[in-house]
């Protein structure tokens, strides 16, 4: 039976764990772009229904910060050292901590560091690129092996008819 960091090493390597991933990056992006709009559309005026939205949105990105720190820890768990061999990895893992560093420490400071937390929250785009090549080549190495194995049977039955043309060829 696997170790409990076997399964865990195979659960974020596969298909339905980057498909996740990708659709919380994804809804992540799409509330950095509501937290924007709204801003940009109340330009500072007080407005209850956007305050509300906009605090709402607060408390998501938290929850979205608090997923990826427990993806990355969950990583490092399974992965070992091996995980910091990707510049990738290194360079995700340094945005998701400082973005949870600074939306847990710096409540309710200056919207500059506010817009500094979205610039790099922003930067998990990256992730969904990321997500993307790893299931393009999961497909690509699963075509790979399909190839391979039609090339064997191609040689198999290319030989078992040479065999079959030589035995007729006997008997004639």
């Amino acid at each position: 039976m696997p170790s409990v960091r076997q399964q865990v090493y195979r659960f974020l390597t596969s298909k339905t764990f980057h498909y996740t991933v990708l659709l919380v990056v994804t809804l992540d992006v799409g509330c950095m772009f509501a937290d924007i709009v709204i801003n940009l559309e109340t330009c500072g005026h007080k407005n209850p229904k956007a305050d509300t939205a906009l605090e709402a949105l607060k408390y998501i990105s938290l929850v979205f910060s608090s997923l990826f720190m427990l993806e990355l820890l969950a990583s490092i768990w399974a992965f070992g050292r091996s995980y910091f061999t990707s510049k990738f990895h290194i360079f995700d893992a340094s945005i998701i901590i400082i973005s949870f560093m600074f939306e847990i420490t710096l409540q309710g400071i200056e919207e500059e560091v506010a817009s500094l937390i979205i610039i790099l929250r922003l930067l998990r785009v990256i992730k969904i690129v990321d997500e993307i090549s790893v299931g393009a080549e999961e497909q690509m190495k699963d075509l790979e092996d399909r190839l391979n194995e039609s090339e064997r049977d191609v040689r198999a039955l290319r030989e078992e008819v040479g065999r079959l043309r030589k035995s007729q060829n006997d008997d004639v």
